[in-house]
């Protein structure tokens, strides 16, 4: 685990800057931290669907609102556990983004017992994620967890993305 990341997230987390400011810091930290994680988005949970946050990556996903239980991002939201797939390709739960993904992490993030929120992460690499990056992304979901009430916990007031959210930052 990165502790020097998990600091500087935390510092983040701690500060007094807006909530979507936060995510998205900590979506750019993430991404540009971990040469593995080639992208990195934040679903909310509004009612029975994941919709994206802020992400960041090569490029946008198709896949900006999920069904709860629909896929590796809808299975973590529904049953509140760490997902990790080794092989995408090899497991057909898997909601296709971009062809170069060869591995995913989504890890829920949790407020007062409800998933709010979730960390889905994909790499270009086969089994490119762990133990260690479990650990440390559900420390991270917890850290930020308060803060994606944004999506949930605003009577369905949808994140906004700024205006320069273009090239997905």
């Amino acid at each position: 685990m990165s502790v020097d990341a998990l600091a500087e997230i935390e510092r983040i987390a701690n500060g007094d800057e807006p909530s979507d400011d936060v995510l998205r810091r900590v979506v750019d930290l993430l991404h540009d931290r971990f040469e593995a994680y080639s992208w990195v988005g934040i679903y909310f949970v509004e009612g029975d669907e994941l919709v994206l946050g802020p992400w960041r990556g090569p490029q946008a996903t198709e896949h900006v609102r999920i069904p709860v239980g629909r896929g590796i991002c809808g299975a973590a939201a529904e049953s509140g556990e760490t997902e990790i797939v080794a092989d995408v390709s090899a497991d057909d739960r898997y909601l296709s983004c971009f062809l170069s993904t060869r591995s995913e992490i989504v890890v829920p993030i949790v407020y007062d017992t409800l998933v709010v929120a979730e960390i889905d992460i994909d790499s270009d690499r086969p089994a490119a994620f762990g133990e260690e990056d479990r650990v440390f992304l559900e420390r991270v979901a917890a850290a930020i967890a308060e803060h994606c009430l944004v999506g949930w916990d605003t009577g369905g007031v949808k994140w906004e993305a700024p205006e320069n959210w273009g090239d997905g930052r």
